[in-house]
């Protein structure tokens, strides 16, 4: 078991390496730090969100601003660390401004989460807006309509989320991600006893 933890390690280190060398696109030439994730890299939940912003080009770090503190606050509501889980983007570095991730950049950036997932092998996958959400569960997802709800593809189960930083611009929506969060930790709950049971 030991061995499988290191090999997984020596993996998942040399795929950080990677993706802060990463020159795919030209966000590269822009960047101050590439921002693989951080977390447990055992973790059964996993939460993606769009692209990093000026404080996590800063850090090397995701959700490390205002929507991160507020994405702690979010996670402690149902009894979780930020080190209980993995958190990253599915674009790795920050775009010019915050402007939004364009496609090529997501086509390019997206092997990089695909390894992510194959080596953490996350039991649920939260997606954070409607970038991951239609990248990751379906493009005629639509967050306003579709937030909390859990979706199963290809075995895999995802939960589509607001993003926390939208909950910032528009006050309305704290309560909103407070209620789907606790949703979400029900859904753990079940999934915790069925576990337990097998």
């Amino acid at each position: 078991m030991t061995d499988e933890f290191d090999n997984q390690d020596e993996l998942f280190d040399e795929l950080e390496k990677k993706v802060k060398a990463c020159t795919l696109c030209d966000l590269h030439k822009t960047r101050n730090r590439a921002v693989p994730g951080s977390g447990s890299r055992e973790a059964w939940i996993m939460f993606v969100g769009e692209a990093p912003g000026k404080n996590e080009d800063s850090q090397g770090l995701p959700f490390v601003g205002a929507a991160g503190n507020f994405l702690t606050e979010l996670l402690q509501s149902i009894n979780l660390d930020r080190l209980d889980i993995y958190i990253t983007n599915i674009v790795k570095c920050r775009p010019p401004n915050n402007r939004d991730p364009i496609p090529e950049e997501m086509d390019l950036c997206l092997p990089w989460l695909r390894e992510q997932f194959m080596l953490i092998k996350p039991k649920v996958i939260c997606t954070l807006g409607r970038f991951a959400a239609n990248r990751l569960i379906d493009p005629e997802l639509q967050i306003s309509r579709d937030h909390g709800k859990f979706y199963k593809k290809k075995g895999q189960v995802f939960c589509a989320l607001y993003h926390p930083a939208a909950a910032l611009y528009n006050g309305n929506l704290k309560q909103v991600l407070r209620d789907d969060f606790l949703e979400l930790g029900r859904f753990l709950e079940k999934c915790r006893g069925e576990m337990k049971n097998t």
